[in-house]
């Protein structure tokens, strides 16, 4: 059994390895973001009142707008499911009890020296949607995370490298499907390094913006971009944000990275993939 979930190449659904989590109680403090599951509301708490004889939550979105919730389960706070319970008053502050992708969090442990192993990402916004998510994770491990630009040389840079028994290499590609120039690649790349030392996975999307839920940027769906115009422009286009030049484009990445609160906003065709090539650098 996979418990990655089925790899991009292998034809299933890719579904995250985690165990389901269990609601823990969370005081409805003021200022609180939370997302209300059923509805996908997202919003910080106003304040918690009794109507109708049950407690309710009141949550304002980023636009100003309101929403009243009954108070208990249902919500999630930084990717984990709450049950949410009136706030008291001497609450002591606590520090946070999961990383952001999901694991347990480790407070105090100093980063670990770097090993010798790596994982390799296509571009800068793959790094840093992986630092984002799963950075406490990897500084624990010690693992470091590089950049190839793009996928093209992959075999001149496995070369360089020289992978080998405690210098293994993970490599997540953009768009790798069944067929495609990037999976050929990814062939070549295992055929030319010793056997066991490399590990070549990737996603099915044009590029890591898609790997974010799409309802963080406020679309149903990331759009369909026709063939000939340059992805990034035509989803800046399509979301109505500026697209004249790569500053915009920048700006752009911002704002989507800065929606990124924790895994449960990124789709499973990621998800399992990255962690299928943390645990193999760190085996």
């Amino acid at each position: 059994m996979d418990r990655y979930g089925s790899d991009v190449l292998g034809g299933g659904r890719a579904e995250h390895h985690r165990a389901p989590r269990v609601s823990r109680p969370q005081a409805a403090e003021r200022g609180l973001v939370v997302e209300e599951v059923t509805t996908g509301w997202v919003g910080a708490v106003v304040r918690v009142e009794k109507s109708g004889g049950q407690h309710v939550v009141v949550l304002e979105d980023r636009r100003g707008r309101t929403r009243t919730f009954p108070l208990g389960p249902g919500f999630w706070v930084d990717g984990e499911p709450v049950l949410l319970t009136a706030p008291v008053t001497t609450t002591a502050p606590r520090a946070p009890e999961r990383t952001a992708s999901g694991s347990r969090a480790v407070h105090g442990a100093a980063a670990r020296v770097a090993r010798g192993s790596r994982i390799w990402v296509e571009g800068r916004h793959d790094a840093e949607l992986v630092e984002k998510v799963w950075g406490d994770d990897l500084r624990l491990e010690g693992v470091v995370v590089e950049l190839l630009d793009g996928v093209d040389h992959l075999v001149d840079a496995l070369r360089d490298f020289a992978p080998g028994p405690g210098r293994r290499v993970g490599v997540l590609v953009d768009h790798l499907l069944p067929g495609t120039k990037e999976s050929r690649i990814a062939q070549d790349a295992l055929r030319a390094a010793p056997a066991g030392t490399v590990l070549v996975l990737g996603h099915p999307y044009v590029d890591v913006w898609q790997a974010v839920r799409p309802q963080r940027v406020g679309l149903r769906a990331w759009p369909t971009i026709e063939r000939g115009t340059e992805w990034k422009h035509g989803i800046l286009r399509e979301l109505g944000w500026p697209a004249d030049d790569q500053a915009d484009v920048a700006r752009a990445w911002k704002k989507i990275l800065g929606s990124v609160r924790s895994y449960a906003d990124l789709e499973p065709a990621l998800l399992g993939r990255v962690e299928e090539l943390i645990d193999f650098v760190t085996a």
